[in-house]
């Protein structure tokens, strides 16, 4: 198959085992494929986590395209058909951890701003905020670059990121937001004793079960024209001492709400709660991790986007907010337009993750027709 600019470095960055919050290096790449350009390319290490902030020019409007080069583990390697950080062709696609999400996409950023600064002068600046932190906590990635931004006064115009949101074709779909989601842990509190006795003792199970079955059954919104209605989802319940004799004395429940623009963090903290104390539960609740939704209606940023789209694919993209989260919440922090585009995400985290060699060319014209769009007076 023949080689180009943009599967070339895909197969360089799918042979660095970044997974997160490792970098292994692939930041390294970017930037000495950028610093050519005329980007500052700042590079931060905050607890092992890698950030790039590469930008070129100071004049707004400032577009961002975002990403990230950390991937996911593996899983068995006896169950890839090739190895999983080692750049694969067959039948006409890329294997590798990180093919789909994102390393197609970071390498398409780069070949897409090389070949727009070869033709033209932008007349404002583009930046690339890249991290190895989206797979994990996601806690020293984005988000510190963006606090950074924000004590230094900067605010992006419009920012692109290139996480997987196609569905069946290249552009197919855009992700033009985001739900929320707000993630705890409950723990009940009982008495622990002999089944045989159970009036000596108090099982959290049976204290729970009603207020859960409440929980569950609970519409805590209708969504709206973007977003579907908020779900409560269990994750993991644990209790008991593994004997069958033994009332467990607590009960552990991981669960997470992903929230609409109708609800909010406190909305859904203070009806969880209002619902464990009308039942008389007696628990501790800790909030473990939490990230706002976004939305970017349609108007400049989509209109543009839907553009190059259709001139590169013939495709006229549908939108969507469905799935999980993205670091996309953060950047909505200091940017009013945020969008999703990246290639079909049908095997993202999975076993023999690929994508398509056919889509790294026009996904990186995309990308450049979008900058064209924006940075270019007609």
């Amino acid at each position: 198959m023949t080689a180009t600019p943009v599967l070339d470095l895909a197969r360089a960055l799918i042979a660095r085992r970044s997974v997160t919050p490792d970098d292994a290096g692939c930041q390294e790449l970017i930037k000495a494929r950028l610093a050519p350009l005329g980007f500052r390319c700042d590079t931060h290490v905050v607890n092992g986590v890698t950030n790039l902030w590469a930008r070129r020019g100071e004049a707004k409007p400032l577009v961002c395209l975002a990403g990230h080069t950390d991937v996911v583990p593996t899983g068995p390697l006896s169950e890839w058909t090739s190895d999983p950080f080692e750049p694969a062709i067959r039948n006409g696609y890329l294997y590798g951890r990180g093919a789909a999400d994102m390393k197609s996409s970071v390498a398409a950023f780069v070949v897409a701003v090389e070949r727009l600064v070869a033709r033209i002068d932008p007349t404002g600046s583009i930046a690339l905020l890249i991290t190895s932190d989206e797979e994990g906590s996601s806690v020293d990635g984005t988000q510190r670059v963006v606090e950074r931004l924000q004590r230094e006064g900067t605010t992006i115009d419009a920012c692109i990121v290139g996480e997987p949101s196609s569905v069946a074709q290249l552009g197919d779909m855009i992700k033009n937001g985001r739900r929320g989601t707000l993630s705890g842990t409950l723990v009940v509190h009982g008495v622990q004793g002999h089944v045989a006795y159970p009036q000596l003792a108090r099982n959290p199970i049976h204290a729970l079960a009603p207020a859960l079955a409440e929980l569950a059954a609970t519409r805590f919104d209708d969504g709206n024209e973007h977003f579907p209605p908020t779900s409560f989802q269990c994750s993991n319940i644990h209790a008991g001492t593994g004997a069958t004799n033994v009332i467990p004395g607590s009960l552990e429940l991981l669960f997470n709400f992903r929230y609409s623009t109708q609800s909010s963090r406190e909305s859904l903290a203070e009806r969880l709660e209002e619902l464990l104390r009308r039942y008389g539960v007696d628990y501790t609740l800790t909030w473990t991790a939490h990230g706002d939704p976004f939305l970017t209606p349609k108007g400049h940023l989509v209109d543009i986007a839907t553009s190059a789209i259709r001139d590169v694919t013939g495709r006229v993209p549908t939108l969507s907010c469905e799935g999980g989260t993205s670091d996309g919440r953060y950047i909505a922090r200091i940017c009013p337009e945020v969008v999703e585009i990246g290639p079909v995400n049908a095997t993202i985290h999975k076993l023999n993750e690929r994508v398509a060699v056919a889509d790294l060319e026009p996904l990186a014209a995309i990308y450049e027709g979008i900058l064209e769009r924006l940075l270019v007076r007609q």
